[in-house]
């Protein structure tokens, strides 16, 4: 737990420090040209200040033991990380089908896992807002992981929404309801960034939201996980 907790920070203050100061490469630490040729380093976050310093609110880091019984890192994913569904559910299946097996084992708990995810998007919510209004962004049904985004959207008790579902005013997110326009504060996306807002990426994109870009920098709306975050976890960076 100590390890991923360091592996997580350590991703974020590199995010921090490409988008902002760049000493990491200033110093040759990491090519400078690996990092800013980087089809996930994205300009349009130069400069930004996402809410705590955080890029990587959610990441899915694969673990493995060795013969030994050592951890090792195979990898970090921390676009927009899928699976935590089937681990919640398998759990819940096991428990079912094999009441007895883990009884005397100090094994935690995963079913409070959206309770949990919803109380951290709350927080990275916009400074100022009382009560944070958070939708799960999805590109949907025929994406391969929109089981999980129902799961999800159920167990936080939170919108599942597509892009057709919000605009943008005034740089700042609406969702539309049947009884008109509600604020969106935190949006946990599972959109990847080219199809994020058709006005900054692919302007072809159908999936996204025209003008989400620029809530986000006016600091109206946090996404999670931010924009850009790709570079963190691309397998060339690792190498360093």
């Amino acid at each position: 737990e100590l390890g991923v907790r360091q592996r997580v920070k350590a991703l974020n203050m590199f995010l921090w420090d490409v988008y902002h100061d760049r000493h990491i490469l200033n110093d040759g630490t990491v090519p400078e040209s690996l990092v800013l040729s980087n089809a996930n380093y994205r300009p349009e976050m130069i400069g930004f200040d996402p809410p705590h310093g955080t890029y990587i609110h959610i990441n899915g880091t694969d673990l493995v033991r060795d013969g030994r019984g050592t951890f090792h890192v195979l990898e970090d994913n921390g676009r927009a990380p899928s699976g935590v569904s089937y681990v919640v559910e398998n759990r819940h299946m096991m428990q079912r089908a094999f009441p007895d097996l883990m009884q005397g084992l100090r094994i935690r708990p995963v079913s409070d896992y959206g309770e949990r995810l919803l109380s951290k998007l709350i927080e990275v919510a916009p400074p100022g807002v009382a009560d944070p209004s958070v939708v799960l962004l999805s590109p949907g049904v025929y994406n391969s992981a929109y089981f999980e985004h129902i799961f999800l959207a159920r167990e936080m008790g939170v919108p599942l929404v597509e892009g057709r579902d919000l605009t943008v005013d005034d740089d700042r997110v609406y969702m539309r309801t049947v009884s008109g326009l509600k604020a969106v504060d935190v949006i946990y996306r599972r959109v990847n960034d080219d199809f994020l807002d058709p006005e900054v990426f692919n302007p072809q994109s159908t999936l996204g939201v025209a003008g989400l870009m620029r809530a986000v920098r006016a600091g109206r709306v946090t996404l999670a996980n931010a924009v850009g975050t790709g570079v963190a976890d691309d397998k060339a960076v690792y190498a360093y």
